[in-house]
């Protein structure tokens, strides 16, 4: 009787051994994929698929800048303007993948021309994928409606991230 008893007291646990295998955790999908995580960029042109529209470039990259933060949101400097908002991606590699931005809320000053900020504020929303080539972050838009291309921000002297590229 006292083996019935022991064995019933092991059951229950030996029924729950087949949900303990071990896995690696999934990536909830509302967490961004950590290549982006930290980084800071700032524009280096606008590839527009129209020919007549041609490639597009800032008078100074400094005023375009964009931050991905850990916690899934952003923010963004477009010429005398900010923004922030979420940021996430899918499916992703070392290589690129997806990447959908916003909706982003951003201050409405009226910048001085020529100004690329309330274009780019435009475009935000039609990101669907991203690449690194060449140490660039180029984020594709929806319907081949362009590529926007981004370079590392260099961090000043002084700065709070020690390792990260300096000018």
């Amino acid at each position: 009787m006292k083996r019935l008893v022991d064995l019933l007291a092991v059951l229950p646990i030996l029924a729950m051994l087949p949900s303990c295998q071990h896995s690696a955790p999934a990536r909830p999908a509302n967490v961004p994929f950590a290549g982006l995580d930290g980084t800071n960029w700032r524009l280096v042109e606008f590839q527009s698929m129209d020919d007549s529209q041609g490639t597009k470039r800032p008078d100074d990259p400094n005023k375009y800048t964009i931050a991905f933060h850990n916690d899934g949101s952003l923010s963004a400097r477009l010429d005398c303007n900010r923004g922030v908002g979420p940021w996430r991606n899918d499916i992703a590699n070392a290589a690129g993948g997806s990447l959908s931005i916003g909706p982003l809320g951003v201050t409405k000053a009226f910048c001085p021309g020529p100004s690329m900020g309330e274009f780019l504020e435009r475009q935000f929303g039609d990101v669907r994928s991203f690449t690194i080539r060449d140490g660039r972050l180029n984020m594709a838009l929806m319907a081949d409606g362009g590529i926007i291309v981004w370079e590392p921000e260099p961090y000043p002297s002084g700065s709070k991230n020690p390792s990260a590229p300096r000018p």
